[in-house]
């Protein structure tokens, strides 16, 4: 299984923080799936960050690839196919960073690590533990 972890799933993974399920957290540390950030989520901790809404130990220039290397998580490019996916979803959301995780988990066929209700009511496959 692919697994695309969003943005607050990947932090909590990252600190090993409590809010992430252990069914969750037992399907990332499965060597058998690939989990992937996608480019959306850095670009959305680096805006966080740099405007003081995310504390982080070190610059995100650092601290995502070091925290991408140390937990095995591959980084997934944003490209044309998913930006034209957005035009195509419902308006549910209204996170432009969450819309573009919900299209890539459609164009490539990945479930979403995620805790977030408005991701769960598009057509794409979701992993969390209701």
């Amino acid at each position: 299984m692919d697994v695309l972890l969003d943005t607050a799933t990947f932090l909590w993974w990252v600190a090993g923080d409590k809010k992430l399920p252990d069914a969750t957290v037992a399907v990332l540390r499965d060597p058998s799936h690939r989990v992937l950030l996608s480019a959306a989520s850095t670009w959305e901790i680096a805006i966080k960050h740099a405007t003081g809404k995310l504390p982080l130990p070190d610059d995100p220039t650092v601290f995502i690839p070091e925290q991408r290397a140390k937990h095995d998580v591959e980084l997934l490019p944003i490209g044309e196919l998913e930006t034209l996916q957005i035009g195509k979803l419902p308006a549910l959301h209204r996170d432009p960073f969450d819309r573009m995780l919900v299209a890539q988990s459609i164009i490539h066929g990945l479930q979403i690590a995620t805790s977030d209700p408005l991701i769960r009511q598009y057509p794409c496959r979701w992993l969390w533990p209701t």
